[in-house]
C-alpha cells in the first residue's frame, strides 16, 4: 500500500516531535535534579522546579514537540503517530547515557535498533487517513455509545489510582504514575486529533470555532496536559530516566491505538493481513522498549540488576543522594 502525502507530512511531523521530547526529559531530569538539592522534590509533592530555568527549558523544549506531534494528528492516523513515539524513547535513552550517565548498553542498543524497525514497518503499512469534513463528525465519533463506555472506564480507573494508590504506593510502584499519565493521555491524543482537524479545516476556510464541539475538545486537551504533566513530573523525579521513558510510551501507545481504534475505526478498512503486519510492528517496538528496560543497569552493582523499577522504589544510590 502506498504512503499518501498526508502521511508523510504526518511522518515528518512525528519524527520531528520524537526528537524535541526526548530531549525534554533530560532537561527537565536536569531541572528536576538541581530544583531538588534546594528545596521540595517534586515527589514530594513540590514544586521548586517551577523557580529553576533548566526545567522550563526542557517545558519549552517538551511543547514544541508537542505542536509538532498535535500537527501530525490532523494529516495521520494514530496508529502511525503514536508508535513513533519510540524513537524519543531512543533519543532520551542516547542523552541519558551521555549527559546524565544511565548507561545504556549492548542489549539497549538492540532495543533502539528493534524500534526503529518497528516503527518503519508500522510506517510503511499505515492507513490511510478518513477524510472528516467537520468537527461534528468527529464528535458523533466520540458520543457514540462504544467510546463513551472508553471513557467512563478510563476517568474510573484514573480517579482509583489518583485517590487510593498515589498515596500509598506513587512513589515505590511507577506504574501509579505512568498509568495516571497513560490513560489520560489517549483521552488526549482523540481530542488532541479532533482539534487538529478542526485547526485544518479553519485554516482552509471551513471555520469549525463556531461549533461548541471545537471549545469542548480544547478544555479536555487542556486538563488532560496539565494533568499528565504533573504525575509525568513525579515520575521523572522518583525513577530512572531510561525506565519512565519506555514504560510510559508502551502504555501510552497501548491504551492510544485502542481508544483510535473504538473511536476513529481505524483498522475498518484495512485486510486482516495489513492488520497483522501493524501489529507485527508494535510487538516488535515493544520488544525494543523491553530490552531498554531490562538492560539499563547491565555492568553496574548485581544487586540492583534483580530490582524492578516498575514495582519497586527508585535505585540505592539515589535514595543515598536524597539522605
Amino acid at each position: 500500500m502506498g504512503i499518501s502525502m498526508d502521511n508523510v507530512r504526518g511522518l515528518v511531523l512525528a519524527v520531528s516531535s520524537s526528537v524535541f521530547i526526548g530531549s525534554s526529559f533530560i532537561i527537565k531530569k536536569k531541572g528536576l535534579i538541581k530544583s531538588g538539592s534546594n528545596g521540595t522534590r517534586a515527589a514530594f509533592g513540590g514544586y521548586s522546579y517551577l523557580h529553576e530555568p533548566c526545567w522550563w527549558v526542557g517545558m519549552v523544549t517538551m511543547v514544541v514537540g508537542e505542536i509538532a506531534n498535535f500537527a501530525a494528528y490532523a494529516y495521520a492516523p494514530a496508529i502511525l503517530v503514536t508508535p513513533l513515539g519510540a524513537l524519543s524513547i531512543i533519543f532520551s535513552a542516547v542523552l541519558a547515557h551521555f549527559i546524565l550517565e544511565e548507561k545504556l548498553h549492548i542489549f539497549g542498543v538492540l532495543g533502539c535498533v528493534l524500534c526503529v524497525v518497528g516503527s518503519t514497518t508500522i510506517v510503511l503499512h499505515a492507513p490511510h487517513e478518513k477524510n472528516i469534513e467537520s468537527v461534528k463528525e468527529v464528535w458523533n465519533l466520540a458520543t457514540e455509545p462504544g467510546f463513551l463506555v472508553y471513557t467512563s472506564i478510563v476517568v474510573i480507573l484514573v480517579a482509583v489510582l489518583m485517590f487510593h494508590f498515589v498515596p500509598r504506593y506513587g512513589k515505590t510502584h511507577l506504574i501509579v504514575y505512568v498509568g495516571i499519565c497513560s490513560l489520560m493521555g489517549s483521552l488526549t491524543v482523540m481530542s488532541v486529533k479532533a482539534l487538529g482537524i478542526a485547526l485544518k479545516l479553519s485554516f482552509s476556510g471551513m471555520n469549525q470555532f463556531i461549533y461548541f464541539q471545537t471549545w469542548i475538545f480544547t478544555i479536555i486537551v487542556i486538563f488532560c496536559c496539565i494533568m499528565q504533566i504533573n504525575y509525568l513530573n513525579k515520575a521523572l523525579d522518583t525513577f530512572n530516566t531510561a525506565v519512565v521513558s519506555p514504560v510510559y510510551y508502551v502504555a501510552f501507545t497501548s491504551f492510544t491505538i485502542l481508544a483510535s481504534m473504538i473511536m476513529f475505526k481505524e483498522w475498518a478498512s484495512e485486510s486482516a493481513s495489513q492488520i497483522v503486519t501493524e501489529l507485527s510492528g508494535f510487538v516488535t517496538i515493544l520488544s525494543g522498549t523491553f530490552l531498554l528496560h531490562k538492560t539499563k543497569d547491565m555492568g553496574t552493582n548485581p544487586t540492583i540488576e534483580l530490582e524492578t523499577p516498575v514495582f519497586r522504589g527508585p535505585r540505592p544510590n539515589e535514595d543515598s543522594n536524597n539522605s
